[in-house]
């Protein structure tokens, strides 16, 4: 905030409640009890001067970028388990702008099954990895605006499996407009490549306003309407394990086609 718009916030935007009689503060005094309000004025400045307040930060949303201190070490790899209580964002993996995997170890029952592997976020806006039909898909929620889904072209077959879904980074950052780095997204079945499509868009600075990363369920509000929540996952879930390091499947079926392509 800068001095010009500070002077007109101590000029015209104060406000004063007694807030023993109201607590609700639906009466402002600002303008009967002017001498308190300046004394209180006086009073916030030496205490924003004592504890470093000043100069006061006003780039609003952009804040929400900003790193803040964790108790817990930053980390390349979080493993998640079915039926623990939802990690709330803060504390979550941060999956947004980077490279990244989810890798859920699973055993599918005779008959099959289905169910959210990993959601995180909300109807406002998340993702969500999960088997439905006897197929491996991946829903994108961009801030309630535009839904991205992918769909694997074979089914997941009976027994113990790895299904992992990728995310490569194809473009920049453009926070101003609001748009997260773009990518391409790609299912796996034991390590072949089993669907992919692009995220044109995708969530620059935080993930929903309330839901968090929750393993074998999307509880609350569905990050898509595709499933009612909280759609537990039937089968079993060992674990599902989110990299964040950088490294991804190397598909070189696809680079030598495109090789060939280009002959």
């Amino acid at each position: 905030m800068d001095g010009k718009t500070l002077t007109e916030q101590d000029a015209k935007h104060w406000e004063l409640y007694h807030v023993d009689k109201d607590f609700a503060e639906n009466h402002d005094l600002a303008a009967e009890k002017r001498d308190k309000l300046i004394e209180m004025i006086g009073t916030w400045y030496v205490e924003a001067g004592k504890y470093n307040v000043l100069p006061i930060d006003g780039r609003g949303t952009l804040r929400l970028g900003e790193p803040r201190p964790q108790i817990a070490v930053d980390r390349k790899s979080y493993t998640y388990y079915a039926g623990t209580q939802t990690v709330p964002s803060n504390a979550a993996v941060r999956i947004m702008n980077r490279p990244h995997s989810i890798t859920a170890d699973v055993e599918i029952p005779k008959g099959g099954a289905e169910g959210v592997l990993l959601s995180h976020g909300g109807n406002d806006g998340g993702y969500s990895f999960y088997i439905q039909g006897g197929k491996l898909h991946y829903s994108y929620n961009y801030v309630a605006d535009t839904q991205y889904h992918l769909e694997s072209k074979e089914s997941v077959p009976e027994g113990r499996h790895n299904l992992r879904f990728e995310f490569e980074v194809t473009g920049k950052l453009d926070v101003a407009k609001g748009l997260g780095t773009p990518g391409r997204g790609q299912l796996y079945i034991d390590g072949k490549l089993a669907g992919q499509m692009d995220l044109p868009k995708t969530i620059p600075l935080s993930i929903g306003l309330g839901g968090g990363v929750t393993a074998g369920a999307d509880p609350g509000s569905p990050v898509t309407e595709a499933y009612k929540p909280p759609f537990k996952f039937t089968g079993k879930l060992y674990g599902v394990v989110v990299d964040v390091s950088g490294d991804l499947i190397e598909d070189k079926e696809s680079a030598m086609r495109v090789v060939m392509a280009r002959q």
